[in-house]
């Protein structure tokens, strides 16, 4: 009896302090917190790029090519007069380089996109960016006018809406767009159903349009004609700027 006894109240003892432990592990368990359940993010589709940043492959003029002044190389402002660009071979810039020549345009097309690129203008020089070559946003040497920006100014939905609250760099200093923009809507005998709008445009980090529908097109584009699907052009009949990292998202 002594050596049962011995051999048995080791185990009788033993199970109350496991379970104890046991009830305390299940306890600290539960009042952890859990994160909460999470789903994939929606992927986007990878960005086109109309521009290859080599050459004008997959680009054409709006005008005689002879007049052209686009290239492919690196700009940046000469030193001796602001309002011109000196431009070198090497590199991957877009570069209207003396202005007053065509403009340039996409054989790549889009319909409803989100556009990114950065611009660069000389002192007091003027371009556009034309949406599926029809509804331009100026691009214009606009520094300095920051309180007061009109319908002709840097980031203007030219003659529809000026930008609100723009920050506009110095000339020689690369800006940035972001361009959400949803393409008009036709029906299957062709009649437009939807405008055309601008759901935001982002300069420089900052939101200058949201929601802005465009009734019609904007004078002096590729077709000046309304469709589904358009290219990107760059007005090069004004004066010398340079794009670069140009991005199209397409709709998911």
């Amino acid at each position: 009896m002594r050596r049962f006894a011995r051999s048995y109240r080791p185990a009788v003892l033993a199970a109350p302090a496991i379970l104890a432990v046991a009830v305390l592990a299940g306890a600290k368990d539960s009042a952890e917190p859990r994160p909460p359940a999470t789903t994939a993010p929606a992927t986007r589709p990878a960005p086109d790029r109309p521009f290859n940043g080599k050459d004008l492959d997959g680009w054409k003029t709006k005008g005689p090519a002879g007049k052209s002044r686009w290239t492919v190389g690196t700009a940046r402002l000469d030193e001796k007069d602001p309002r011109k660009l000196v431009v070198t071979p090497e590199g991957g810039e877009l570069i209207n380089a003396t202005g007053h020549g065509v403009d340039l345009y996409s054989t790549y097309v889009h319909g409803d996109a989100i556009i990114k690129l950065e611009v660069m203008v000389p002192k007091g020089s003027n371009s556009g960016i034309y949406v599926m070559g029809e509804y331009e946003i100026q691009v214009l040497d606009s520094h300095g006018r920051e309180k007061k920006p009109g319908k002709g100014d840097m980031g203007a939905l030219y003659g529809a809406a000026p930008p609100k609250d723009p920050l506009y760099r110095k000339p020689g200093e690369w800006q940035t767009f972001e361009i959400h923009f949803r393409a008009p809507r036709f029906d299957a005998e062709g009649k437009k159903t939807a405008n055309a709008v601008f759901e935001k445009v982002v300069l420089n980090g900052r939101v200058i349009h949201e929601d802005v529908e465009m009734p019609r097109a904007t004078p002096g584009g590729v077709t000046r004609k309304e469709r589904a699907k358009g290219p990107i052009m760059f007005q090069g009949n004004h004066g010398a700027v340079a794009y670069r990292n140009i991005e199209v998202t397409p709709p998911k």
